[in-house]
């Protein structure tokens, strides 16, 4: 029997005072970190794949773990492109079934992933974040996606984005966060997988069928967002194109 899942503790109680700070440096200053060779190979062949399928919509699993909200997700948008996009090839070669033609899942440090698609004027239709860590005490506050520097390029690329935590600070400060960064408002509304008992399907990670299973509650965020690569700095010492 699987254990059930302890629930998040943090030292937090409530948003964190320097969230303000960090999403404006984040539009300030432009993202200097050197592009990962992996990751530039591993987007090489993710622009082929992708170009391959024809008018196919985008969807980006970010974060994907072993794949298997990927492998869902593409069941449920058959007629979609379904890229999931994860930095350990061990979650990634555990085995859950072959992938659906339409699905294609990559290796690659999403930081650096995201860049390359903003760059590569990429649109996808949908964009995932499902149960990220959370790094939940507030000295990690840096690590939450809207504590990052690469949160703009998040919101540039546009689309359907959809997070889904269990915990709901996380989703309340990422909430904060786009209003500061781009003016949207966004609601964190409670999240109830589907018919899970009868249907597993209705998960999409393992993580959400974990927490549930523990009795602890979902939450998830969902916003409609322009594609808008000026929400990105750039630097001005390098010549255009060469940000990334």
């Amino acid at each position: 029997m699987q254990a059930p899942s302890r629930a998040i503790v943090s030292n937090q109680p409530g948003p964190h005072e320097d969230l303000a700070q960090r999403v404006a440096r984040s539009l300030a200053h432009p993202l200097r970190k050197p592009v990962a060779e992996h990751t530039r190979e591993a987007f090489t062949v993710a622009r082929r794949w992708y170009e391959s399928r024809g008018d196919m919509p985008l969807i980006l699993d970010a974060g994907c773990g072993v794949g298997l909200s990927t492998r869902r997700l593409a069941a449920r948008f058959a007629d979609h492109a379904v890229l999931g996009v994860d930095r350990s090839a061990a979650r990634l070669s555990r085995e859950h079934g072959p992938l659906p033609g339409n699905a294609l899942l990559v290796r690659a440090d999403l930081v650096d992933f995201w860049r390359l698609a903003l760059a590569a004027g990429w649109q996808p239709l949908r964009h995932y974040l499902l149960y990220p860590n959370p790094y939940p005490k507030a000295a990690h506050l840096k690590m939450r996606w809207h504590g990052h520097p690469v949160f703009p390029v998040i919101l540039a690329l546009g689309g359907r984005l959809e997070l889904r935590s269990n915990w709901r600070l996380y989703l309340e400060e990422f909430a904060l966060a786009l209003e500061l960064a781009a003016g949207v408002t966004a609601a964190v509304e409670p999240h109830v997988p589907g018919d899970a008992a009868r249907a597993p399907e209705a998960y999409l990670t393992p993580f959400e069928q974990k927490y549930h299973a523990s009795g602890q509650a979902l939450w998830r965020l969902v916003v409609e967002l322009p594609h808008d690569a000026g929400l990105v700095p750039t630097d001005p010492t390098r010549p255009t194109g060469e940000d990334v």
